[in-house]
């Protein structure tokens, strides 16, 4: 059955007020600790923060779409990502080489995306989720998605990010968004088609965090719609 207006209003209010409460208390908190570092527990905080707030925004477009939340599901799986057997065969030295091959099972990369959304237990969606981007991080994105499409060529991919600090008029969240120059630039260089949605206004700045009561910024539905609708082009392949 189709999520209504009204309710999709209420489980924005509950992504807002969830949102407001960490990044409002999250300053404090890491203030009054004694054991774990500031800026770990701002970063960590705000992580869980985005990857939450990615669950939810997905659940509440697919369900808004008329679908069964039982069909989808969302997993935190490390991936492993085997060494290339051309790569071996190239390699001058027969002492290494055969080394590689004794231990073949060890050889291979380990990694993980932030939130992967699985539907019909099959994984169609891999989001990286950011408190913000910057373009040396976004080339990092973009390493470990083109990985993972080795594996899942049909994926589709998002970065999820509050601000951003990649250029252009990605923090602006006009209607249509024109990017970076060098966003599009690094882009380029990839074969990834990535959908990049932000949800706070205005670019971020180094020196006024928004955990910073001065440099709070108010989330809004209106942005959290515009997220819905970006989410839901990805989705409405899936019948």
């Amino acid at each position: 059955m189709r999520v209504i207006k009204r309710e999709i209003d209420q489980k924005l209010d509950y992504i807002i007020e969830t949102y407001t409460n960490v990044v409002q208390g999250i300053n404090q908190e890491a203030l009054n600790e004694k054991e774990r570092a500031y800026g770990g527990i701002i970063r960590s905080g705000k992580g869980k923060l985005v990857e939450q707030i990615a669950q939810n925004l997905i659940s509440l477009t697919w369900e808004s779409m008329g679908k069964s939340l039982e069909r989808l599901s969302f997993g935190h799986i490390p991936f492993k990502l085997p060494i290339k057997e051309e790569y071996i065969e190239e390699i001058e030295t027969s002492e290494v080489k055969d080394h590689i091959h004794e231990n073949i099972d060890k050889y291979y990369y380990k990694f993980n995306q932030d939130v992967q959304v699985y539907i019909d237990k099959k994984l169609v969606v891999s989001v990286e989720c950011k408190s913000y981007t910057e373009n040396a991080m976004f080339k990092r994105i973009l390493v470990d998605f083109t990985l993972l499409k080795l594996a899942y060529p049909d994926l589709d991919c998002v970065l999820l990010q509050l601000e951003s600090q990649l250029g252009g008029d990605y923090s602006e969240l006009n209607h249509i968004t024109f990017g970076s120059p060098s966003t599009h630039t690094l882009l380029s260089y990839f074969n990834i088609n990535l959908t990049i949605i932000t949800l706070l206004k205005d670019e971020r700045k180094v020196d006024k965090p928004i955990h910073n009561p001065k440099f709070y910024k108010q989330l809004t539905k209106d942005n959290l719609y515009n997220a819905i609708n970006l989410i839901k082009l990805l989705l409405k392949k899936y019948k």
